[in-house]
């Protein structure tokens, strides 16, 4: 059966292989940092979810992730998973503000995240901590270009 309501089309701007570009301003959480990876969006189970899986090289690091979107009937809203390789784990809540625009609220911390679609080929990924009423700091900043 596919996504016979449609939900999970909203991703499309997201489908595909992406190289990516980690820009990691100094911040509470760590030190600068620059970083290259590969990412990749894809509907799976018959429509019903996406999944979404990456290699990033940070400081002559490697990290891998899995995660995926789901529309929850009952809740009425887009749900989201995450699996690191280091063995942590999340879950955010989301929403689009608009057909370009995806906004993860995480459950377990303050911050929030933006997927934006810039054009086509280059999607822009934000982290953001909140400071002060209507302010935000930049925790993470990553260039999706389409391969």
């Amino acid at each position: 059966m596919a996504d016979d309501d449609g939900k999970m089309d909203r991703f499309e701007f997201l489908i595909g292989e992406w190289n990516l570009v980690y820009n990691i301003p100094k911040t509470a959480f760590g030190e600068a940092a620059k970083g290259t990876g590969k990412g990749r969006f894809k509907r799976a189970l018959d429509g019903k979810y996406v999944y979404f899986d990456y290699d990033s090289y940070i400081n002559d690091e490697e990290e891998s992730a899995h995660a995926i979107f789901a529309w929850d009937d009952k809740s009425g809203t887009y749900r989201f998973w995450w699996f690191e390789s280091s063995g942590n784990f999340s879950e955010a809540t989301c929403d689009f503000i608009d057909d370009d625009t995806l906004y993860l609220n995480w459950h377990d911390s303050l911050l929030v995240q933006r997927f934006s679609k810039l054009n086509r080929n280059n999607v822009i990924l934000r982290m953001e901590k909140p400071v002060s009423k209507g302010k935000y700091d930049l925790i993470l900043e990553i260039i999706f270009k389409r391969k």
